[in-house]
């Protein structure tokens, strides 16, 4: 991957680290995935998409990549534990730069070492966890540091929210608060769940995004899809009155397996994190 490369082509005015309030942090690394291999193309599948998307968003009637947004330096690692302490290190340095801090990967794993630093960086931090899979688990494989144990840390460090859960282990169960967990089949048939989920949450709210929340009919391209998903509009309703009704400190998105054979979900996922910019910052004036 080419770290010199602008996110989305957008203009080197507004690429440049001291005058963007967002940064970007690719993380391609695919070291515990358990079944589909690829997450470590996604970012660079992800960049590719950005470059083909129109930097206008027609719902909120803005150009959020005006705020400057600053592609880092991939983080890469040869093993899991080291990687997540680098995305620890690295994130933590971009939030101590007051900057808004944006992920993606890459393996889920990937979010023990960014809600780390964000939960150094905020008080009585909320985890909002979008996925298909709890990730609860101690150790899998013989690592804390697995793609399966994504948010084991978050749910005794943070006030962690689980939303679109359809896929687990027994054991998972023992480390689940069921108050704050969102399964698919009882939001398929509940028009509050929305309701619920935002008023679990404190001020600070850092949302973990696993494409495979998402209905594998619209993110096929993920390592382990599970039918039952979120479809395109209630995500965005979602997300929407998250980023209105809290304030959310940052993000990461992963999973992305890329499919040369489809490149619908590439843009989906391209699409999807700049909805989330434009949504942090609906509203607020361009700094240039």
């Amino acid at each position: 991957m080419n770290a010199k490369r602008n996110y989305a082509g957008i203009p080197d005015g507004y690429a440049q680290l001291e005058k963007a309030g967002v940064v970007l942090i690719p993380v391609p690394f695919d070291g515990t995935s358990t079944w589909g291999k690829g997450a470590d193309r996604g970012p660079e599948a992800f960049l590719d998409a950005s470059e083909n998307m129109e930097l206008y968003d027609i719902e909120t009637e803005s150009e959020v990549y005006r705020q400057g947004i600053y592609l880092a330096d991939p983080v890469t690692a040869e093993d899991p534990k080291t990687l997540v302490e680098e995305v620890h290190r690295v994130t933590k340095g971009y939030i101590k730069r007051n900057k808004f801090v944006t992920l993606f990967g890459g393996e889920h794993s990937l979010s023990i070492g960014s809600i780390r630093a964000f939960n150094e960086g905020f008080d009585n931090l909320t985890v909002l966890q979008i996925d298909a899979h709890a990730d609860l688990r101690k150790e899998y494989e013989g690592t804390p540091y697995n793609h399966a144990c994504a948010v084991h840390e978050a749910a005794q460090t943070t006030n962690l929210i689980q939303v679109g859960i359809r896929s687990m282990d027994a054991i998972e169960k023992t480390y689940m608060d069921l108050e704050k967990t969102f399964f698919a089949h009882e939001m398929a048939t509940d028009e509050y769940w929305m309701d619920k989920v935002i008023d679990l949450m404190g001020d600070h709210v850092f949302i973990t995004f696993d494409l495979d929340a998402l209905d594998p009919s619209i993110m096929p391209s993920t390592g382990t899809p599970e039918p039952g998903g979120l479809f395109w509009y209630e995500t965005l309703e979602f997300l929407r009155r998250v980023f209105e009704e809290r304030n959310v400190v940052g993000f990461d998105l992963v999973e992305l397996c890329p499919n040369p054979a489809n490149r619908a979900p590439d843009f989906l996922a391209a699409k999807l994190y700049y909805k989330m910019l434009s949504y942090k910052f609906h509203g607020q004036q361009d700094p240039s």
